[in-house]
């Protein structure tokens, strides 16, 4: 049964108008895009992960194609940095804010080139920080306010419509994201109820106690992706929905 109508293109395009400094040409050919996907995985990958999604970010992806096999899964990794967690806190600052810029930019794009197209976003570790601001309302309080201006614009509140499920992985605690002088990760209100967090045992990246993160590399293989993977599945099988109806005109 659906439970959620996806805003058709026109409506999403003014809202992107209206509020986005990521899509300076939303006059961009459709044409050229590749084919639109049943579902999209846009994933963060970790701190030190080589480009691409990451081990915790294929294993997720691995068994969300085994568990939805109704549609086609096309998967983009965020295209940042990543960069060291022993970086200065303002490199790793720079690091994330390029990666919510990229994931902004993606998402938006997806969301008016293929309206159809279900949304699932993931992040592990300082990707986890980089999907959970990603979904934020507005600035978080306590950003360097020389970066700042590097940020963009909070996404238009239409394209959460597109966005079947959050999954994060490792996702920083507000103490441990304080000594990089970021603020706490809160994921947006729009997103809080499709969204599911894990944090791995003796995981103290993400679970905000003392020592070692001895259980920061287990996702891979602790069965959490799996678990992460059939949520998703079930947002997905839940809020596809038909085409609706604007003022009109029938939202294509």
């Amino acid at each position: 049964m659906a439970v959620n109508a996806r805003p058709g293109p026109r409506l999403l395009a003014v809202a992107l108008l209206a509020t986005s400094t990521v899509l300076p040409t939303l006059a961009a050919p459709i044409a050229a895009a590749k084919p639109c996907a049943g579902t999209e995985v846009i994933f963060a990958r970790g701190s030190d992960e080589p480009p691409g999604v990451g081990k915790v970010g294929q294993a997720f992806v691995d068994a969300l194609r085994a568990a939805h096999t109704d549609q086609s899964i096309a998967v983009y990794p965020v295209n940042y940095a990543a960069a060291s967690a022993l970086s200065s806190g303002i490199d790793f600052d720079r690091s994330v804010i390029a990666g919510i810029r990229d994931e902004v930019s993606h998402i938006e794009w997806t969301a008016l080139d293929c309206p159809d197209t279900q949304i699932v976003l993931g992040g592990y570790s300082q990707g986890a920080a980089v999907t959970g601001y990603t979904t934020s309302p507005s600035v978080p309080t306590g950003v360097p306010a020389e970066l700042v201006p590097d940020l963009p614009r909070p996404m238009p509140d239409v394209v959460a419509d597109h966005v079947a499920a959050v999954i994060l992985f490792g996702k920083p605690s507000a103490r441990f994201i304080r000594r990089y002088d970021a603020p706490p990760v809160t994921v947006g209100p729009l997103y809080a109820a499709k969204t599911r967090e894990y944090c791995a045992r003796n995981d103290t990246v993400c679970d905000g106690g003392d020592g070692l993160p001895l259980g920061h590399t287990d996702y891979p293989t602790n069965g959490m992706p799996a678990e992460a993977a059939a949520f998703a599945a079930r947002r997905l099988e839940a809020t596809s929905a038909p085409p609706v109806i604007f003022h009109g005109w029938h939202g294509q």
